[in-house]
């Protein structure tokens, strides 16, 4: 009888650096690298379990003193848009949204660079060039979609016509649709553009018949984080296990340094897919 072993990935932890969303705070995250012919079961079993993907790894904040960084989704079936997502939608009607193979073009950067200079000027992507845009993109052993959003007649940079108004790089999951990183046109404020990109990610997930939507990290307290907590049907994974999100500000504690596992026991605690192939001669 023939025999494969199960998944076993190394998993590493980053050098602690100054955290992009709450002050005075510093991040570590834990992180595998994902490849080789089970990336997809890896992604999905991770996903589940508060991980992210960027390019060909997955990684979960794991901070020394703090647990602020909690991985939140939609529940598709429950979802129901408030008054003001309504409005969004139908202030975004004329967009018309094309899925696509992960090919990065001048276009997407163009609007990239545009939305990176206006909103996160001194975020960590600021300095990110063409070639490490393409990789943020095309580097992906999963299936992954770029979806974009385009209006007809809309002129939105000055030379060669663009009516590119917003772009979702997304990853399809066995349980839901990933969005991976989302930018778009600064200058249509009224628009709220990263609004209508979730709400048109949960229609497209309900199409597909997916259960969840994964918005990435909700962190209590952050300003850059906070509107995730204004989507109806919303989960956080917390204490190991996907919970609704209640009350938001019952969240905004901070966490006692010796009530933090050591990572050693966070990774034991980890479920990894099981590749073993069925019985055979």
């Amino acid at each position: 009888m023939r025999h494969t072993l199960p998944l076993a990935p190394q998993f590493y932890v980053t050098a602690p650096q100054p955290c992009p969303y709450l002050d005075g705070r510093m991040e570590r995250k834990l992180f595998t690298a994902l490849q080789g012919e089970h990336a997809d079961m890896l992604n999905d079993t991770l996903s589940k379990q508060g991980f992210r993907r960027s390019q060909n790894v997955l990684y979960r904040p794991s901070c020394a003193d703090c647990t602020a960084c909690l991985s939140a989704r939609i529940r598709v079936a429950d979802f129901t848009p408030n008054r003001n997502q309504r409005r969004v939608t139908r202030r975004n009607a004329a967009f018309r949204r094309s899925a696509t193979a992960p090919w990065a073009t001048e276009e997407q950067y163009a609007l990239f660079r545009r939305y990176l200079d206006s909103r996160h000027a001194d975020g960590g992507m600021a300095d990110m060039d063409v070639f490490e845009f393409a990789a943020m993109i095309e580097e992906t052993p999963i299936r992954s979609r770029i979806i974009e959003y385009r209006e007809a007649g809309l002129e939105l940079t000055e030379g060669p016509e663009s009516n590119l108004a917003a772009v979702c790089l997304t990853d399809v999951l066995d349980d839901g649709l990933s969005m991976v990183y989302s930018f778009y046109e600064p200058t249509l404020t009224r628009r709220s553009l990263g609004t209508y990109i979730i709400l048109d990610h949960v229609e497209i997930a309900r199409a597909a018949g997916l259960p969840y939507v994964y918005l990435g990290y909700w962190v209590p307290g952050s300003s850059k984080m906070g509107y995730k907590a204004g989507f109806d049907a919303l989960e956080i994974y917390k204490g190991n296990r996907w919970q609704p999100i209640g009350d938001p500000a019952a969240h905004e504690a901070e966490a006692h340094p010796l009530s933090i596992d050591p990572i050693a026991e966070q990774v034991a605690r980890i479920t990894l897919p099981d590749t073993r192939a069925p019985g055979g001669g």
